[in-house]
């Protein structure tokens, strides 16, 4: 790496440098959780170095740090992986003490060829084969997390945290700006991370949960955007640490309160024409747009185990809880798991509200575009317009992991467009989980069973 390759940095981390001596670079990659895996090295040994290596084992880890048998016929002899930087993404690590910048890396084998299973390239992959069609998919996620109040004990209920009044949050608050400034220090250290790492937000708003917000991010190129809700569940993370509170994306953490969600905002450019693909040109729905949403409900059922990757996912589809129970499609319907939102023909766009806030960016952006895609190829016409009160329909999505990961693992067509070798990989991961998981015995089961069956 040349000796001023500062100076090729994006803006906003050179920005962050000026006048400044660079420390410490993070060279990090996602794991499938979306965890931030890497090394953090001297800025002097960094620009010296073209890539770094990892073991390919980092892909096989459960959330729990346990190993899935995912390592295949060679065994589990965790072979390293050559990790390259994509400098685009270098942005600051605005809350070390010193000062950082962190980069995302890609994962190649030996031969130079993308590690299939890593989310970074999956997400890609989609992304390549949408653009072999002539096509650029645009999206825009929504962010919905949770601050609460320190949780150190696992055994003991999550709680609100307590806001600027000194009063723990309230539910039932959505979109009041009261409620908003309650977490006004935490948030103004959100927008502060959020400027010096060159992100830009569309809003913030309080939500329906104790303690819940939400921020909308600009649409733009599916992999920047993943690679900007990666970067934000860490500085989130960060900005409440220095209040005393958590913030958490767990998709349900507290009983009785709105899930987390990740909706997906999707729109489609023609290559050729630079024009929305999904508006006609007198402004018209093209047929794209029903085969886009056709793609959605008939192949998301099958990839909820991507998008709900937890069992904790599954308690937030709920009726009248602001989850989706089902996959009926409506303009302008918050009850539908598929909305059209309000909009001109140029900003047209489909909204997929199955995603939990809990999946890897990467990979939940990945498998709603590849449902999409599927739509788009085998030109699948969607169900007709549901029109009332979605929650009052029968439930067509799957409700508990194990039946996830059934539909997951029989659905060859959502396995051919993600690599079937990443669908190997993450079933083997999350059937682990799952069995992790069996072997917890709850309260409710010691509170209900013990004495009375």
């Amino acid at each position: 790496m040349a000796k001023d390759w500062t100076e090729t940095l994006p803006q906003a981390a050179q920005e962050y440098l000026e006048g400044r001596r660079l420390d410490e670079v993070e060279c990090i990659i996602a794991d499938l959780p979306g965890i931030a895996r890497g090394k953090a090295v001297p800025a002097s040994k960094f620009q010296r170095q073209q890539h770094f290596h990892l073991p390919d084992s980092i892909f096989f880890q459960t959330i729990t740090g346990d190993w899935g048998e995912a390592a295949g016929e060679e065994g589990f002899i965790e072979r390293d992986m050559i990790l390259r930087p994509d400098m685009s993404t270098a942005t600051a690590a605005p809350w070390t003490g010193d000062w950082t910048l962190q980069v995302i890396h890609d994962a190649f084998d030996r031969d130079g060829e993308p590690i299939p299973y890593a989310p970074r390239n999956v997400l890609k992959r989609v992304v390549a084969m949408y653009e072999k069609r002539g096509l650029k998919p645009v999206v825009a996620p929504e962010m919905e997390f949770y601050l609460i109040a320190r949780n150190l004990d696992p055994a003991k209920e999550i709680q609100p945290m307590v806001g600027r009044s000194g009063r723990p949050a309230a539910a039932r608050q959505a979109y009041s700006m009261t409620a908003v400034d309650e977490f006004g220090p935490v948030i103004d250290d959100i927008y502060d991370f959020a400027e010096a790492q060159g992100f830009e937000i569309d809003g913030i708003t309080q939500e329906g949960g104790a303690g819940q917000l939400e921020i909308n991010l600009r649409h733009g190129h599916p992999v920047k955007l993943a690679d900007e809700v990666f970067y934000f569940k860490r500085l989130i993370r960060e900005a409440a640490l220095r209040h005393d509170c958590f913030a958490t994306f767990m998709a349900k953490p507290i009983p009785g309160e709105p899930g987390s969600a990740m909706h997906i905002h999707h729109s489609l450019i023609d290559l050729e024409t630079g024009r929305n693909a999904f508006s006609g040109p007198q402004g018209g729905e093209t047929d794209m747009f029903y085969h886009f949403i056709g793609g959605l409900q008939k192949h998301l059922p099958a990839a909820i185990a991507v998008m709900a990757p937890y069992v904790n996912s599954y308690r937030r589809y709920v009726p009248d809880s602001a989850a989706p129970i089902n996959l009926a499609w409506g303009r302008d319907n918050r009850t539908t798991g598929i909305r059209v939102p309000l909009s001109d023909a140029a900003a047209r766009r489909v909204e997929n509200r199955m995603g939990g806030m809990d999946c890897n960016p990467y990979l939940g952006i990945a498998v709603s575009l590849a449902c999409g895609l599927l739509g788009l190829e085998n030109e699948i016409r969607p169900e007709p317009q549901f029109r009332g009160d979605a929650y009052k329909g029968e439930p067509d999505i799957p409700e508990v992991m194990g039946a996830a990961l059934d539909l997951f693992e029989e659905a060859e067509d959502l396995h051919r467009v993600l690599d079937p070798e990443f669908a190997r990989v993450y079933s083997i991961i999350k059937r682990t989980e799952y069995a992790e998981f069996l072997q917890v015995i709850s309260p409710w089961e010691r509170e209900h069973l013990l004495l009375n069956v």
